[in-house]
Formats: C-alpha cells, structure tokens, sequence
C-alpha cells in the first residue's frame, strides 16, 4: 500500500472528522479478517504503518525450523538466510507481506466493509457526544419530511424529530420551513442517536427569551417561574436584584419590541410577564393580572387562597376555561379561589352569623372572657382551634384549665356543628318539599292548559264540520236554480216556433 491509501485514508478522517489513528486500525482490522479467512489463524500476524513514506505492511511471525510443516507460521533455515545471514535455527523472524499481493481484492472488500461500519459507528459516537451536552439549548433546522404527524427537522449533520405531542397546536409545517425548538433528550437506538425535539416546552420559551432579552442572558434579570399551556397562553414571573431595572418593562421592550418578536416565534401565543414577588398575596395579586384583586384571604396550612375581584370582572380572572386562574395557580404554586366581591361579602356575613362569641362558653366568666378577647381570641371556634401552649401563655390561666377551656370549646363546636347539620336538613326538606309542590302544581298547570288547548281543538274542528256542511247546502241549492233555469229555457224554446207562425 503506497502513498494513493494513505492520501485516501486522511481524506476520509478529514471528511468524517474521525481521529486517523481509528482508520489505521480499522483498515489493520479488515486485513486481519482477510488473513483469518485464509489461515484460520492470525495469532502471529501484526502490522506496520510508516506515515512518511505511506506504507502499510504486515508482519508474519515465524519460526527457523529445519523441516516446514505449517508454511504459514514455520520457515527454513536456508530461506531464513536469504533473509539473514545470522539467523538460527528456532530464531523468530519477521516476515514482511504485502497484504495486497497476499490476499488480493477479497483484502480491500473486507477492509472496505469495516471501515464503512467503523465509521458509521464513530459518526453515531460523534454525533451522540455532541448533542447530549447540548439537551436543553436552542436549536434551528428545516423541515426535511412529515411523517404520521411527527416533524423531521435536518441538523446539518444530524437528523432529529419533533413528535406531535411536542408541537403547538395548531401549527402546520411544510418541507423546508425553518424550525426553531430546545434538545428535549438524545437517547441512542439501533440506528444512531435519536435527537428529540420541542416547542411545548417551558425550557423553550427560557431560550427565546434570552435570546431577545439580553439583561437575561447576562443574568442581570432572573426568570423566577414559568406556567405555559402551549399554543394559548404564557405566564412568567421576572426578578432583578438591581432597583434600578424594571424586569417586567426590559422583557417587554420599546412598544414590545421584543416579547412581540417571540409571540410571533410561538404562532401568537399570549404571553403575560408580571414581577415576582417573595410575598405570596403581593405574587398572587399580580399573576392574575389583568384582573384586579379587592381584598384575599390566606391559608398557609392549605397554601391557599381566597381571592376577591370586582363582580364586572370575574370571568376576566378566571379567563377562559379557567386558565387564568389555572396558570396564576401554577406560576405561584398557591391554590386560588376566585370569587366576585358580592359573593365574598355574603360568605363573609354568613361566616360572621355563625361566629359564637366566646362568652356564650359554660364556665366562661366575665374575667376569663377579658383575658381571653385581650389575646384576640373572640369566638369559640378560634378556642377550639387554638393550641395549649397559647393559652397557656395567657395571664391567669394553666395548663389545667386551658385544657378544660379547648375541650369545652370542641365539644361545644360538635354539638353546635350537628346542630347546624340537622337546621340544614330541615331547611332542605322543606326546600324540597316546597319544590315538590311547585313541581306539583306545574304539572297541574300544564295537565289543565293541555286539557284546554284539547277542548279548543275539538271546538275548532266541530266549527270546520258546521262551516263545511253549510257550504255543502249552498252548494246544493245552486245546482237546483240552475236546473230550473235550464229547464225554463227549454220550454220557451219549444214555444218559440209556434208564435212565429201566428205573428206571420
């Protein structure tokens, strides 16, 4: 092998960007499967590569014998001479072959059949090692084919997929649209690295963003929370640790140059930005936005909340379908109840209505009821939820007692739940017996109308027969008058001749 192999080894370590060392080997490698295929064996074979002057020789092992009896792996000693001059008997001496003179093309096949696989295999290897660093980053390509809804997108030197399921709605694609999506996931498969894509991801949405907003790229504005329903509706909270920058304003750009530009990138997808804040009712007012909020109530042993908008503007907090609501749920990752202020107000009085002043406790007197309102303790439900350490932290009152005083307080809540309970099921009974008797008296009411409406059809028709009958009588006199009349001519026609004569 001369210098033409070796100027086409490195073409294809350049081309394939694959090390030169790997083709060196994976042509030894198919010289060896060559010479196993011939011998059977190749224990004592080995290679030599001289780079400068291009030359691949392989190197048989034998040993000086003074009879061959394996001529593959034994020699003579008289040709071992020719060879060298010094040599012994049982010396090893390295004879040199040219592969391609020993072997022939089935050599250059075999050579040629491995290295395709060995490159194959090294472009997999390359390509797998250098998208799996890149999972999560932004990534251009073009529509190569649309299979069964599932996009691929052409990399350049790799092929990826964009499956349905991690498409926006209501997108379509055509062959050669460019695409823009992040690495979702890289796994390898028995046809090489298969590249994932998509656009439905919040990840997604990270990348375009700092990609337009360069104070994000530089970190100089956080993203704190994404909450995304592809294809409708982004929201996302943003942060600066600098006063001086107004993230929500940065993010949106001059007369939204830029949050534009990635609207139109997400098929027209709305985006909302609102400012983060570490204080819960201060983030939760702001992620509904646009919807202002009247007043909230917070549960932190639920990490929820109830919140209270104008009655006009209700459905512009809830947002379609709920999603309004939904996304500011997830973005704060607090659960928000929405309810219009009238609504809310009525809750509240009724709450109030149920409330029972503490002082209306047996063994509660004026001092103990003092003591108690003083530690902003009103009502018997506030008693029966307190803990025994914070009652015993009242002035005057032990451990002893406040134990006394809570259980009092929680049987009292029983009893006066159950009785709440049986007034409710009173009051439904009566509702639906009231609603029975109205469901009653319409069915009356429309047996009745039936009845009446049936009367004026039967009165109806018997009025059609009437009115037919008569029509039927007139009908009959004109046909008597018309057979007078004709019989009436009749005559003066027979008359008629006679009068002529006697006039004559």
């Amino acid at each position: 092998m001369g210098f033409d192999t070796l100027e086409a080894m490195t073409l294809i370590a350049r081309e394939k960007n694959i090390d030169m060392d790997l083709v060196i080997e994976t042509v030894e490698a198919g010289l060896l499967a060559a010479a196993r295929k011939k011998y059977g064996y190749i224990d004592n074979l080995s290679f030599k590569f001289d780079t400068n002057e291009g030359e691949l020789t392989m190197i048989s092992l034998r040993t000086v014998v003074e009879k061959v009896a394996d001529p593959y792996t034994e020699i003579t000693l008289d040709e071992a001479r020719e060879l060298d001059p010094e040599a012994e008997l049982d010396d090893q001496m390295e004879i040199y072959i040219d592969p391609v003179e020993e072997f022939g093309r089935n050599a250059i096949a075999s050579a040629k059949q491995i290295l395709i696989q060995r490159i194959r295999e090294a472009e997999r290897n390359r390509i797998y090692d250098e998208f799996i660093n890149r999972v999560g980053q932004l990534i251009s390509g073009t529509v190569q084919q649309i299979d069964k809804g599932n996009v691929i997108v052409n990399l350049g030197r790799a092929e990826a997929i964009l499956p349905s399921r991690e498409q926006i709605s209501r997108e379509k694609y055509r062959q050669g649209d460019r695409v823009r999506a992040i690495i979702l996931n890289v796994e390898k498969s028995m046809k090489g690295p298969q590249i994932v894509l998509s656009r439905v991801s919040t990840d997604f949405i990270l990348r375009l963003f700092e990609l337009e907003v360069p104070e994000i790229f530089e970190k100089i504005i956080e993203i704190r929370a994404i909450a995304r329903e592809p294809g409708d509706r982004t929201k996302l909270a943003v942060y600066s640790a600098d006063e001086r920058i107004d993230p929500v304003g940065a993010c949106v750009g001059i007369k939204g140059v830029r949050v534009q530009s990635i609207v139109r990138e997400l098929n027209n997808e709305r985006i909302d930005i609102v400012a983060f804040s570490s204080n819960s009712e201060v983030f939760v007012t702001r992620s509904l936005a646009p919807a202002k909020v009247v007043t909230l109530d917070v549960f932190h042993d639920q990490k929820g909340m109830t919140v209270a908008v104008e009655d006009d503007k209700l459905s512009l907090a809830i947002g379609k379908s709920g999603q309004n609501a939904r996304l500011a749920s997830r973005l704060t990752g607090w659960k928000i109840n929405i309810m219009a202020e009238s609504d809310y107000n009525e809750m509240k009085r009724r709450e109030a209505e149920l409330m029972v002043p503490i002082g209306k406790l047996s063994g509660v007197g004026d001092v103990l009821e003092e003591r108690l309102v003083d530690a902003d303790i009103n009502t018997v439900q506030e008693l029966a939820e307190s803990a025994l350490e914070d009652i015993t932290e009242i002035e005057g009152i032990g451990e002893k007692t406040a134990e006394r005083l809570i259980t009092r307080a929680q049987e009292y809540m029983v009893e006066y739940a159950e009785k709440l309970r049986l007034e409710e099921e009173e009051e439904a009974a009566k509702a639906e017996a009231e609603e029975a008797a109205k469901a009653e008296e319409e069915e009356a009411a429309k047996a009745e109308a039936e009845e009446a409406a049936r009367a004026e059809e039967e009165e109806a028709e018997q009025e059609e027969i009437e009115k037919e009958a008569e029509e039927e009588a007139e009908g009959d006199e004109e046909v008597v008058d018309e057979s007078e009349a004709e019989a009436s001519d009749d005559k003066k026609k027979e008359i008629s001749p006679d009068t002529d004569e006697e006039e004559k």
